[in-house]
């Protein structure tokens, strides 16, 4: 019977939650959903984060919450290689990786979370040695956030680790020195894998960097940017074209602006793995992630590499379902491969098998799967006493005796059962206490979602003033909101009609109910405008547990 495993791809502005189906012979995707996160992950707010968008899943997918491989992003955690001397066993060998991290990471050890894999020997004999580390809390915040959702962390891998192992699994790999580039919004996570050897490096160049830079050249809100990156950005190639449209020029230029810093990151970490670590010239670039789907990008980057571009396709190895919409997972498929890998490593046929699963969640899992031996333990122990008894009949006062001993150890057994019993019961009260909690906590999740969504509409010219169900009146200086209009490019000629166009275009609104019931003056002079709009979100009260 095939296993089921449930793989989640934690990125900086976005979640991937997919089920896979398989074992050693192979693996296949039955389904998968997406959510967008409603602010970018960051330090401290992953529980406010993580738990409504896998819920979002959950709900709209039908994924039943169970173990779950995480990969987490390459910006979080410390890759090191090393190379260590094999001589003198492999305690010897342990003190030298630990001394390895104690040197190049820059936190105590104690604080942070570390796992190795050995990828071979080198012309010296020594042992070519990855490292990577990540720090405990970090790693805990993003796995109680995970729990929360119903989901229980039983492998954290790392999202650029995952993707090469999904290369190595499609024999990508095999063709000799191969770069990925994985553009996500945050960062760009670079890797390079050549043979036995592999190297991991973060870039802070991605798609909100394209965003920025937008907002920059045209004068408008990040959210507006955005809009323009979605809709009508490419990266421009060399020479003097030019687009008809003059937004699409000014923004196809500010792509290539901005891709024209990675690639000469790109061609550093390159430069730099060939002089430091001996490596291969690579021969193919391949490239995945949100922002890998900017139209022209691959062209870009094979001029300017003068390498082969491909973008990474697990489902050319890897199955998929006969419930997975065909369209779909066409468009979706370059989000996907990170899940794919983490498949690979759950069916034990990952090349690199990496795990920063927190001290906490591998203590629990010991102490969860100690319970069944002991209950097993009492009942063998039972039976060999009732075998004694039948067996050892001396008597009748010896027999007696013994009658006597057993009787005292079954009663022994059956109090530490009504201990055990106890126990279960009390760990269900806490779990229920727990629940209750969770739901208070998405609930709050839930509403600073829909604050962050009114107020980023807003902008920095307009407050809220009063709050009532589907009703906000949002309030704002009349000369400041002159400022707006005259600076904002597109959403409409007034301040109703531009705070109306970008609530439309938030994730988490629905665009049809949004409706400017009324624009009025007040005050003195009208120097304040009042506005009352409409707006209903994604969600509704059933679901704000």
């Amino acid at each position: 019977m095939a296993k089921r495993y449930l793989t989640l791809d934690i990125g900086a502005s976005s979640v991937k939650l997919a089920e896979y189906e398989g074992g050693k012979g192979g693996v296949t995707l039955v389904n998968y959903g997406i959510a967008a996160l409603a602010a970018p992950l960051d330090a401290g707010n992953a529980g406010a984060l993580l738990s409504p968008a896998l819920l979002e899943i959950v709900r709209e997918k039908g994924i039943k919450p169970g173990p779950v491989a995480v990969s987490i992003s390459g910006q979080m955690v410390f890759p090191r290689f090393a190379s260590i001397a094999a001589a003198g066993g492999a305690d010897k060998f342990d003190q030298m990786v630990r001394f390895e991290i104690e040197q190049n990471i820059p936190f105590p050890i104690d604080e942070m979370i570390c796992d190795r894999q050995i990828l071979g020997d080198n012309e010296n004999g020594e042992k070519n040695v990855m490292i990577v580390a990540a720090k405990i809390d970090q790693v805990e915040d993003i796995a109680a956030a995970v729990r929360g959702a119903g989901f229980t962390p039983e492998l954290v891998d790392v999202a650029p680790i995952a993707i090469t192992n999904v290369l190595r699994y499609i024999g990508a790999a095999d063709e000799g020195c191969v770069v990925v580039l994985d553009i996500g919004s945050k960062t760009t996570s670079l890797v390079i894998a050549d043979g036995d050897k592999l190297y991991n490096r973060s870039i802070p160049v991605a798609g909100n960097t394209i965003t920025k830079e937008i907002a920059s050249a045209l004068g408008c809100t990040p959210d507006e940017a955005e809009g323009y990156k979605r809709e009508a950005a490419y990266v421009a190639l060399g020479g003097v074209v030019e687009d008809e449209d003059e937004t699409r020029d000014r923004v196809s230029k500010v792509c290539r602006a901005v891709m024209t810093r990675l690639h000469a990151e790109v061609s550093r970490s390159i430069n730099f793995y060939r002089s430091q670590q001996g490596g291969s010239v690579p021969v193919k670039l391949y490239v995945t992630g949100g922002t890998a789907l900017l139209p022209q990008l691959d062209r870009f980057f094979s001029e300017s590499l003068q390498l082969e571009v491909e973008y990474v396709n697990p489902f050319s190895v890897v199955g998929v379902g006969p419930k997975v919409d065909a369209e779909a997972i066409e468009a979706d498929g370059m989000l996907l491969p990170a899940t794919a890998g983490l498949a690979i490593h759950m069916a034990g046929l990952a090349t690199f098998a990496i795990n920063l699963l927190p001290p906490s969640l591998i203590k629990e899992r010991v102490d969860v799967a100690r319970i069944p031996f002991v209950a097993i333990g009492a009942v063998s122990l039972v039976a060999a006493l009732a075998l004694v008894m039948l067996v050892a009949r001396r008597g009748a006062a010896e027999a007696e005796a013994e009658s006597s001993a057993i009787a005292s150890e079954v009663s022994r057994l059956r109090s530490a059962e009504s201990k055990v019993k106890d126990a279960i019961a009390a760990e269900e009260r806490e779990v229920a206490k727990a629940n209750v909690f969770r739901n208070l906590f998405d609930k709050r999740a839930l509403s600073v979602t829909k604050i962050m969504a009114i107020r980023s509409a807003l902008g920095n010219e307009m407050w809220i003033e009063k709050w009532e169900g589907d009703r906000i009146t949002v309030r704002g200086w009349s000369d400041d909101l002159k400022t707006l209009v005259s600076r904002t490019k597109t959403g409409g000629s007034t301040a109703a009609q531009i705070i109306e166009a970008r609530l439309r275009g938030s994730p988490v609104v629905d665009p049809a109910s949004v409706k400017i019931e009324s624009m009025t003056d007040v005050g003195k002079d009208a120097a304040l405008k009042q506005i009352v709009v409409v707006v209903k979100f994604k969600f509704g009260k059933g679901e704000e547990r």
